[in-house]
């Protein structure tokens, strides 16, 4: 699966814990969007999974 990561737009978590800050190790991407459209299930799992850095910068980046 390809997906361009600067595309992504209005990301959603869950499972941000501020006792864990600065790592968000429970954090995970519930919903986002790309190039207009909402992105799958299938597709968050594979951010989740396989993008996790990018995912965790963009918890601590829409918190701070």
């Amino acid at each position: 699966m390809q997906l361009n990561l600067s595309q992504i737009e209005n990301m959603e978590f869950e499972g941000v814990d501020f006792s864990d800050y600065p790592d968000f190790v429970d954090a995970f991407l519930v919903s986002a969007d790309i190039d207009g459209r909402e992105l799958t299930e299938e597709e968050v799992d594979y951010l989740n999974d396989e993008h996790y850095e990018f995912v965790n910068e963009s918890v601590f980046s829409s918190i701070f």
